[in-house]
């Protein structure tokens, strides 16, 4: 019989158990602290069709690049979903009697077509909070919280920066950037952590802008105070857009202040997020002191999406959030957190010697009291045994023999401190 050379599609991978007990691990933290917040349950289709995914009022030019795109035997354009948000957004258009404000959150598989990085594979798991109805900046600072809390319970120290694309817009309007070339503006100003004023200034010379704007940009980007909220006081009453982004990341700053999280949450004037969803606060998740630079987690204001999905222009107010659990896992497997490695999911390990039947009702009284418990199937010996519980990392060792039956009792054995005893039990 021929042998086939089976391989994973490039960008996707299997999961063995080691690595997925952590990664099942942090997605069930996640979720505890979403349910802590309120949120409500929503699952969503991978499979969506085209003309949704492609929306303006969804993922950007950029991301439609790397798009799945497929059709089905009636021959419907089809993708697959490369996002949480837009099939949310699609949700919530669909079923206008919804109770506002509504507070969801969905963990589910997405798919893009593009770039292989450590924390990012083509198909990957993201973690998603979204929140409809709420139009202050009391969503943003909720969500910002959710996040501190959800690192803290994972053990890793992070930073939460944010911005404003209001107050984005509103000052490349002050510059001279004309309405229609602020988009392409905005995405070089996301590169700057990785290429740097100079490559910034030299893609915008490369795009054309003038060399006029181009000037006001890099004296902004070298100005140091104005990494300082208080700093675009002096900016008021420039523009229209600019003021409500002034007012905005204000109102955000004294939530944060309030809530004592000034050191999680850091003003990033420059962060731009260069999705053209986002409609006001935005913000990205990095690691602290780590080696692992890109962002594990972010989102922002959309309030023009579900209502672009409806076809009118009628605004809903919706800020999300959303966590990478790869690119989570990634960093934790770097030594970001040493809270979610060797975790021990196994509490008792069962082994009989020649009392199979005895070693099964065993198992089963033990996951009766709240245990989760091994039973050894194998038919080892027990030296043999014992070396696949230490594998394993078990707790406890439990030995169910003749001896044992015979005298109506269980050995027990601590694997951490090696102490021995034995409890009866009614065989």
């Amino acid at each position: 019989m021929k042998k086939m050379n089976y391989q994973n599609v490039k960008g996707t991978k299997d999961f063995l158990p080691g690595e997925e007990i952590v990664r099942r691990k942090v997605r069930r933290t996640l979720e505890d602290v979403f349910i802590q917040y309120g949120c409500q349950p929503l699952e969503t289709p991978i499979l969506n069709y085209t003309d949704l995914l492609a929306s303006k009022y969804a993922g950007g030019a950029e991301i439609l690049e790397e798009m799945y795109q497929l059709s089905d035997r009636g021959g419907r354009e089809l993708g697959l979903r490369y996002d949480l948000t837009v099939p949310f957004a699609k949700a919530v258009a669909m079923n206008p009697s919804l109770k506002l404000p509504f507070k969801r959150y969905e963990i589910g598989k997405v798919f893009r077509d593009g770039p292989i990085k450590t924390g990012r594979l083509r198909e990957f798991t993201q973690c998603d909070v979204d929140i409809v109805g709420v139009e202050t900046q009391m969503g943003e600072a909720e969500l910002m919280m959710m996040a501190a809390d959800s690192f803290e319970k994972l053990e890793m120290n992070v930073t939460i920066e944010y911005n404003n694309r209001k107050l984005l817009n509103g000052l490349l309007s002050s510059f001279g950037i004309q309405a229609d070339d602020r988009e392409s503006v905005i995405l070089t100003l996301d590169k700057l952590n990785k290429i740097e004023v100079k490559g910034v200034i030299t893609e915008l010379k490369e795009k054309q802008v003038s060399l006029q704007a181009i000037s006001k940009i890099e004296n902004f980007l070298n100005t140091e105070d104005n990494l300082e909220v208080g700093y675009f006081e002096s900016y008021t009453g420039l523009n229209e857009e600019l003021d409500q982004g002034i007012k905005e990341l204000k109102e955000l700053t004294g939530f944060i202040e309030y809530a004592g999280l000034q050191g999680e949450c850091i003003f990033n004037p420059f962060l731009a997020r260069g999705l053209e969803i986002y409609s006001g606060t935005v913000y990205e998740i990095f690691i602290q002191g780590s080696g692992f630079t890109s962002s594990i987690g972010g989102g922002g204001r959309y309030d023009n999406a579900i209502g672009g999905l409806i076809g009118t222009e009628e605004t809903f107010s919706t800020v999300g959030i959303s966590f990478g659990l790869d690119a989570v896992c990634a960093a934790m497997k770097e030594g970001a957190s040493s809270g979610m490695t060797n975790v021990a999911v196994i509490d008792s390990y069962v082994i009989p010697l020649s009392r199979e039947k005895e070693a099964l009702l065993v198992g089963r009284n033990l996951r009766e009291k709240g245990e989760n418990v091994e039973v050894d199937l194998s038919g080892k010996k027990l030296i043999k045994a014992m070396k696949r519980a230490n594998e394993l990392k078990v707790r406890k060792v439990v030995i169910v023999g003749d001896d044992e039956v015979l005298k109506k009792q269980i050995s027990i054995k601590d694997m951490e401190s090696g102490a021995e005893r034995t409890e009866p039990f009614s065989f």
